[in-house]
Parts: C-alpha cells; structure tokens; sequence
C-alpha cells in the first residue's frame, strides 16, 4: 500500500514539473508583451469604421501619445468632425470643438460614454496602460487564434484606477501581440471584446495593424480602428500636451 501511495505522489510530482515547465509564467509573458508593444511614445494616423445600425462611418486622426500620461488627438476627416480635439494629461481629459469653440473636461462617469457613436470609450481611446503595471496575471491554458498559438492569460487589477478590474488575454506565444481580450468590470461582467489583426513587423517589434472592439453592452458590429501608419520613439514637442495646443 504504501508502495502505491508514494508511486501516485511521484507521478503528481512530475506532472506538476511538467505543467511549470510548460507554461510560463504569467509575468514573464506581460514583461515579453510590454517590451513588444509599449514605446517611450508613438504618432499615430488611423481611422476608425464604426459599424452602427444606421450604417458605417469612418473617421480619420492623428494621435500623438507619451507614455501612459499624456496624449493629444486631432480628428482630421470628415468634415463634421474636423477640428476636434482631445487632450490626457495625467489622469485629465479634454476635448475641444471648432464648433462651439469650447474646451470642455471629461471626468466621473462621462469617461465612459462612447466617444461619437464608436463601442470605444473615453478610457478606451485614451488608456494605453503597460500591464506589468497594473496587473498580476496567471497563464491558465493554450489555444490557437487565428492559426497562432496562444498562452491564455487572466489578469486581475492590482491598482485601483486601471478602468478594466480583470481582463483575459490569448497571447501570440513567438510574437508577444495578444490577439484576443475580454476586458471585465469588477462584478465580473464582459465589458468589451477586442481582437488584433493584421500583425505586422513595424520598427523591430510586431504590432497589430487593425484591431476591432465590440461593446457587449449595446448591438452593432463593433468598430474597426486601422493603423495607416504608426511611428515610435519620435521626437515630440512638449508644446502638444497642452491645453494651449487644443485651440491652435
């Protein structure tokens, strides 16, 4: 009998060996996914097709962003929303219309309003978080997206104002890139489905040229946001972050 016991305690031993050494760990791969797609900053031209249920529309800007702290917007087509812009300093946000010739603060639960009809929120368009940052993560399974495959990832928040309390990711396992997310409010509820395409070598780092979001909350087909072209660890002027910069 006690021949038996200690045979089974081996083969759970080595079948926890095997399972450490199978999958990493989950810091190891939010380290691996930081030092692939965040940058000390990026310039950004893309458009986003929001597929609502009165049809599709597309919008074009520009985004110039610092860090997770600072990022300034400028909506270059079409016409009826040229001119807007959007500024983040720290944990503010602003936003100004040609029209009204008004800067206004987004702050509290106007965050999370959909920014002109898209399933992106304020936070959404404005947060780039580094995950290592934020989130403490576990690697609970394999899959394969896309013909890729995947670690699965579930994070849980480890600082109070990351807008996403938990998210789950299925991870590129040679590139880095996570494919797919489910980004969960604190109750546990799905939130938001986002998927990365097209991933593509930009500058030495791999980096997804087209991504869609969907908000499980509202219908519609999600909206696509398309990197035309995307430039990293540029030379910013500091002028951009400012508030001055919203009404030049």
């Amino acid at each position: 009998m006690k021949f038996i016991i200690t045979f089974f305690t081996v083969l759970l031993l080595t079948a926890s060996a095997l399972y450490a050494e199978n999958y990493p760990s989950g810091k190891a791969i939010l380290d691996a996914i930081d030092r692939n797609m965040t940058s000390e900053n990026r310039i950004i031209v893309s458009k986003m097709v929001i597929h609502g249920r009165r049809g599709t529309r597309t919008i074009r800007s520009k985004t110039w962003s610092e860090g997770e702290t600072e990022a300034f917007t400028e909506y270059l087509s079409p016409a009826r929303e040229k001119g807007i812009k959007m500024l983040k300093s720290g944990d503010m946000l602003w936003t100004y219309s040609p029209n009204t010739d008004r800067t206004i603060r987004i702050s509290g639960h106007m965050l999370r309003q959909s920014v002109m009809g898209s399933d992106l929120s304020y936070e959404d368009m404005m947060e780039d978080p580094e995950l290592s940052r934020h989130y403490k993560a576990a690697v609970t399974g394999k899959e394969t997206i896309d013909g890729r495959p995947c670690w699965i990832v579930e994070l849980t928040a480890t600082t109070p104002a990351i807008a996403y309390q938990s998210r789950k990711l299925w991870t590129d396992r040679e590139r880095n890139v996570p494919l797919k997310q489910e980004l969960f409010a604190k109750s546990g509820k799905l939130l938001k489905r986002l998927e990365l395409k097209d991933v593509a070598q930009i500058e030495g780092r791999w980096f997804p040229k087209r991504m869609i979001f969907k908000d499980m909350l509202k219908k519609g087909k999600g909206t696509e946001f398309i990197i035309e072209n995307i430039r990293f660890d540029q030379e910013i002027p500091r002028h951009i972050f400012s508030k001055a910069a919203l009404r030049k």
